[in-house]
């Protein structure tokens, strides 16, 4: 995310809660020094075990945003979270630092952040995994946005017909255009 975009999103009365990648060293940098020299102003710890993962979350907010360069617009905190675990037998163990416009707890944050990949990872696991978006062979122009778009919204008109198993919605229509297109009256 650039600065411009960061600007862009504040001038329009919105705030943000960006991660920090690896084309921004200098920012990722300072974010991690800050965590290591500073108390943070708010921290929580989470564990969550499943079938197959263990981690734990540790979400750190720092306000002291002296150093960060100004031209990040609307900068009001720096969240570093660290997730230690296993997943499948293997340990992991990552950081992921953000910057955002807005003053939260690390709760609020923690909440915020789960809550974000929960949505991409609920679309796009479907995507690519039950429609085989990964799969297809469209590859020019448009197309593969047009698809994109089409398995996106169809989707949508299964979850808000009731499916919440895509494969067993597919498995169940897929023969039967009077029941299709009930979906979409």
């Amino acid at each position: 995310m650039s600065k411009k975009t960061c600007q862009i999103i504040i001038e329009s009365g919105n705030d943000y809660v960006i991660a920090v990648k690896d084309n921004q060293p200098k920012l990722h940098s300072h974010i991690q020094r800050i965590a290591a020299t500073r108390k943070p102003t708010s921290r929580v710890v989470e564990t969550e075990k499943t079938r197959d993962r263990c981690t734990t979350r540790t979400v750190e907010v720092f306000h002291d945003i002296n150093g960060i360069d100004p031209s990040w617009t609307g900068i009001k905190s720096l969240v570093r979270v660290e997730r230690i675990g296993t997943r499948n037998a293997k340990k992991y163990h990552e950081i992921v630092c953000y910057i955002s416009s807005l003053i939260a707890s690390a709760k609020e944050f923690a909440l915020g952040i789960r809550g974000h990949w929960g949505i991409e990872n609920r679309l796009h696991w479907v995507k690519d995994v039950v429609l085989k978006e990964d799969c297809s062979t469209i590859r020019l122009g448009n197309a593969p946005a047009n698809l994109s778009i089409i398995r996106a919204i169809a989707l949508n008109i299964l979850r808000r017909n009731g499916h919440t198993s895509i494969t067993i919605a597919q498995r169940f229509l897929s023969h039967d255009i009077d029941k299709l297109l009930a979906l979409v009256e």
